[in-house]
């Protein structure tokens, strides 16, 4: 990975979160309950076994940036080890799910941002992936939690009616985005 792909990642990073600093409330504010994201993740890499537990946002709704690149780091395309910077809605919601679910489970992350490169190879090789998928932007996770039923946590993701949600039984994940309301 070259310096300006790396800086350039930071910047965008540094972006989103700046955009999001300005409105924390409003970004943060679910239409179906006062439960709020505690700002702290604890994920495992299926791929590469590597785990965080970080506070990302502190309660004033301030981003932590080298928590937030250190999170870049652990949901990159675990084929190329290219990172990119992650949507905050989507570790927002990420966060949300994890917060009804009862909070502070280490979530089982078995693809974040997904590279070109290997988006066309799972195409190529039969898996049905989006050409379009919003894991090329940073803004899909695919999860499970272990020791909390795959159904408890999409129940939970399509209650909250904030992005995309994916029910994969079959493959044993749950895949959430920050993109528009849907489900399949």
């Amino acid at each position: 990975m070259s310096f300006t792909t790396t800086r350039r990642s930071f910047l965008k990073a540094s972006l989103l979160a700046s955009a999001a600093l300005l409105i924390p409330e409003k970004a943060l504010a679910s239409p179906f309950s006062e439960t709020k994201p505690s700002g702290k993740l604890r994920l495992l890499n299926t791929h590469t076994y590597e785990t965080i537990n970080t506070t990302y946002r502190n309660r004033h709704g301030h981003y932590n940036f080298e928590s937030i690149r250190k999170l870049n780091w652990i949901l990159r395309c675990h084929h190329t080890n290219e990172q990119y910077p992650i949507d905050i809605k989507t570790l927002e919601y990420l966060d949300l799910v994890n917060t009804r679910l009862g909070g502070n489970h280490e979530i089982h992350i078995i693809s974040g941002y997904r590279s070109p490169e290997y988006n066309n190879y799972l195409l190529s090789t039969g898996h049905r992936v989006g050409r379009q998928s919003l894991h090329l932007e940073g803004r899909a996770i695919d999860i499970r939690i272990p020791g909390i039923d795959l159904s408890d946590i999409h129940g939970t993701a399509l209650s909250l009616h904030m992005g995309g949600v994916g029910y994969y039984p079959r493959a044993n994940f749950v895949h959430i985005d920050s993109g528009a309301f849907r489900t399949w």
